[in-house]
């Protein structure tokens, strides 16, 4: 999967997957402290801060397995780092990987749109969702309280994720740190022909 990645790119990812794993841990915390005042769907609110580095580095890299590749090494390094859940948080992150990477292998990889974006953390939040309903017993809750569950989660994954992730990559990319990478090439690809089309 990684053959025919440049290095500065593995290293860009195992940046990010560092400084994401930080934060994933922190919002636990986050979640912890909310979900005492309104209770654990506090947590479906923010649950997008848990898909943004997948989004992230596909958006930057834009290579199959980026999202995934990501997502892995922020759980694996959350985990190492001292999340209670422990090793199964692996297999959270490799589901809500693959959740992202379904959007971006369905456009070929082709599509880096806003709106890609958004189904890639939607697509995390779904998987995740359907994770958790075996693994972590939703099967058990009220009907209703799964659908308001669910409906937040797949808005926190387009909007905190999706949005968020783009917002963060731009921000960077205004800055000059990812020249060199596909999400300059491709923008300073797409600045031309539009000059081109206005001339």
């Amino acid at each position: 999967m990684l053959k025919s990645w440049k290095l500065k790119e593995v290293v860009l990812m195992s940046v990010f997957a560092v400084v994401f794993a930080l934060v994933y841990l922190l919002f636990v915390q986050v979640g912890n402290i909310w979900a005492g005042v309104i209770g654990p769907i506090a947590y479906e609110w923010i649950f997008g801060i848990w898909f943004i580095v997948s989004i992230i580095c596909a958006y930057i890299i834009r290579k199959p397995g980026a999202a995934l590749l990501s997502e892995t090494m922020a759980a694996i390094i959350e985990v190492m780092i001292g999340n209670a859940v422990g090793p199964r948080l692996i297999l959270s992150g490799i589901v809500q990987g693959l959740g992202a990477e379904a959007a971006f292998a369905a456009t070929g990889y082709k599509r880096y749109d806003w709106w890609v974006l958004c189904l890639a953390g939607i697509g995390s939040a779904v998987f995740s969702f359907a994770y958790g309903f075996f693994v972590s017993g939703y099967a058990a809750l009220d009907p209703s309280l799964l659908v308001l569950m669910f409906s937040l989660r797949v808005m926190s994954g387009a909007i905190i994720a999706g949005l968020g992730g783009k917002y963060v990559s731009d921000g960077l990319l205004a800055t000059g740190a990812l020249r060199g990478y596909a999400i300059s090439r491709d923008t300073s690809k797409n600045h031309q022909l539009k000059g081109e089309a206005i001339g």
